[in-house]
C-alpha cells in the first residue's frame, strides 16, 4: 500500500540516492533542472529539518521523495500570467520517484495523496513550477489536473507555473496494492 510521510533524519541517504536517479533521468531526456549541486544533502537535510520533506512509500519501502512546503514560494509573488487558486496554498517542489517504481503511476498515486494531505491542513489551492524542456514533468501536471498559469521566475531562470485548486470531494480513502 502507498503512503504520503514526513521524511526522517534516516531517510536522507535514501532520498539523495532518488534526487541523484532524476538528476539522471532527466539529463537522459536530454535537459538539465537539477544541478549536480542542487538538490542536494544539505537541501533535504534541510527539508526534513522544517518538516517538508516528504516521501511515498510502498510497503514500507522508499519510493519517492518530494518537498511540500506551507508557508508559500517568495519566488510566486511575481508571475508572468495569473494565478488560478487561492491563499493559502501548498507548493511543491524537488518531487522524484525513483526508477524501480516509474512507469507505475506514482505520480498520480502521489499528488492524490498530497491532495488528501493539503486537504486535512484545510489548504485548497497547490502550486508548482517546472522547466520548459521538461515534458515529462508538464504532461504529468496536466494529466493529474493542474492549469498552467504562466512563468515565474525561479533560482534565476524562468519556469512555467502551474496550479491546481482542490475540493472536499476529491479526497480518497483508496487503497493501491
Amino acid at each position: 500500500m502507498y503512503s504520503l510521510e514526513p521524511a526522517k533524519t534516516e531517510d536522507i541517504q535514501t532520498c539523495c540516492s532518488i534526487i541523484e536517479e532524476a538528476k539522471q533521468f532527466q539529463r537522459e531526456q536530454g535537459f538539465t533542472q537539477w544541478t549536480d549541486s542542487y538538490p542536494n544533502q544539505k537541501t533535504i537535510r534541510q527539508d526534513i529539518q522544517e518538516e517538508k520533506g516528504y516521501v511515498i512509500t510502498y510497503d514500507s519501502q522508499i519510493a519517492g521523495y518530494m518537498c511540500i512546503d506551507f508557508s508559500g514560494e517568495p519566488a510566486y509573488e511575481h508571475i508572468e500570467g495569473k494565478w488560478h487558486t487561492i491563499l493559502p496554498y501548498a507548493v511543491i517542489h524537488r518531487m522524484a520517484i525513483s526508477k524501480e517504481f516509474r512507469i507505475r503511476g506514482l505520480s498520480s498515486i502521489a499528488f492524490t495523496l498530497i491532495g488528501d494531505l493539503c486537504l486535512s491542513k484545510n489548504i485548497r489551492s497547490i502550486r508548482v513550477d517546472t522547466d520548459f524542456p521538461n515534458k515529462r514533468m508538464k504532461h504529468i501536471l496536466e494529466k493529474n489536473g493542474f492549469s498552467k498559469c504562466g512563468i515565474i521566475v525561479f533560482q534565476g531562470s524562468g519556469k512555467l507555473a502551474y496550479d491546481k485548486t482542490l475540493s472536499e470531494n476529491m479526497r480518497t480513502l483508496l487503497r493501491w496494492d
